[in-house]
């Protein structure tokens, strides 16, 4: 391996010289306070680059190895029954079922390319990991928690921009992936990475902060401090620029990453509007009743039931649910809407849970169903995800045709 170079600017990037030597061009190798990093930048679903984060390791055997990896996805891809100790039931409750269908929609697509090329998803880094054991350096879990990214992304996105990245998201499951191994590679090339990244941030520049920007920060500041002298970090390629350039900014005071970890309260003004559309609707039936006439009130009550009830139970219908919690997501949505603290996909999963509750062999089939459309809907665990995700869409798409009409009637 060819050391750093020596001089005025301890950073400088080394990659040419260990080009030259044989090693990949997406290895950077550079000092940072006293230490030597070297960072390799992979692709997700590359055989290559499981080979080279192991050869990597066993040539320098380093302190210690970075890995882009929480503790919940190190647990997933080193424990082949991880799904089994999913609580379904604490995830909707919690409001977290979005979030985790968006997390399986996107590990979904990386496991139909690693399918395609014969390798399972996050093989580089079952392969640091491993290589990391074997050569005793000290294992470093660096990327911020999935739950706390999707969180903090969901969050920081508007009303319909969310809906429009869900969409995009559930497109890719019906989205072809013939990629071949030569086209896998050609994305660890850094001006391809560029014109990925920037088509992403115009699209969902919310996003894009959140997924990329922070989690550059987390990365960087992790491999910064990993215990050593001696740090190999196998970090996926799109992060290879930002976690580079903070590399190379000197700092000698570490960063809080603690309020990467906080997940925002929405805006005052989403507040405002999430209450203001109850009373709202309470003041039409009220104006109606005491203005005009109470069978005007009665019409807007059977508008404002059938616009929400009608729309949430078709949502829940195209997610294949039980007739019963068809029929409570129709029940449910029009007083929900009037509450900002709850939602129809919850109650609507909630009861989907129990009468459709998942058994053994779907949580077993969980990591092969969510490759395909047909997987998505048969699995009940994916099923009450989308029912809480397409109730709820049905209910708000209720609430905005229903005011208008409501409104008519005056």
């Amino acid at each position: 391996m060819t050391e750093p170079a020596t001089g005025k600017n301890p950073n400088r990037d080394t990659s040419d010289s260990a080009t030259a030597n044989g090693m990949p061009d997406h290895l950077k190798v550079l000092e940072v306070n006293g230490k030597k990093v070297h960072l390799l930048g992979t692709a997700h679903v590359s055989a290559k680059s499981a080979e080279e984060a192991k050869d990597l390791i066993h040539e320098i055997k380093p302190d210690s190895v970075c890995v882009e990896l929480c503790e919940s996805r190190y647990q997933s891809i080193t424990k082949a029954d991880a799904w089994r100790d999913m609580d379904l039931f604490q995830i909707v409750r919690k409001k977290q079922a979005t979030t985790l269908l968006a997390h399986l929609i996107l590990a979904a697509f990386q496991r139909r390319m690693g399918e395609h090329l014969g390798i399972k998803p996050g093989a580089e880094m079952v392969t640091a990991i491993e290589a990391a054991n074997a050569t005793g350096a000290e294992l470093v879990l660096a990327d911020r928690n999935i739950q706390a990214t999707l969180l903090r992304t969901w969050r920081a996105l508007g009303f319909f921009t969310k809906f429009r990245l869900l969409g995009q998201l559930i497109l890719t499951l019906v989205m072809p992936t013939e990629m071949e191994e030569e086209e896998i590679e050609a994305l660890k090339k850094q001006d391809m990475l560029t014109q990925v990244m920037e088509a992403f941030s115009q699209s969902f520049p919310k996003a894009k902060v959140t997924l990329i920007d922070e989690r550059d920060l987390f990365l960087s500041e992790k491999i910064r401090t990993a215990p050593g002298k001696t740090v190999v970090a196998i970090v996926g390629a799109g992060h290879m620029k930002g976690i580079l350039k903070l590399l190379e900014t000197e700092r000698k005071e570490a960063v809080d990453l603690e309020p990467l970890l906080v997940i925002p309260r929405g805006s005052y003004w989403g507040k405002a509007i999430q209450w203001g559309i109850p009373a709202l609707v309470i003041g039409l039936i009220g104006y109606g009743f005491f203005a005009m006439d109470a069978s005007v009130s009665w019409e807007m009550i059977k508008i404002w039931v059938l616009a929400n009830g009608v729309l949430a139970a078709i949502g829940a219908t195209l997610a294949f649910a039980h007739p019963i919690t068809i029929v409570t997501a129709f029940v449910a949505a029009p007083i929900t809407s009037l509450n900002p603290m709850v939602a129809a996909g919850w109650v609507a999963g909630l009861c989907e849970v129990i009468v459709h509750k998942p058994k053994v062999r779907d949580f077993e089939t969980l990591p092969t169903d969510i490759t395909s459309m047909k997987g998505f809907w048969r699995n009940r665990i994916t099923r009450v995800l989308l029912v809480v995700a397409l109730a709820n869409l049905g209910s708000s798409l209720g609430t905005f045709i229903g005011l208008p009409l409501m409104s008519s009637l005056l």
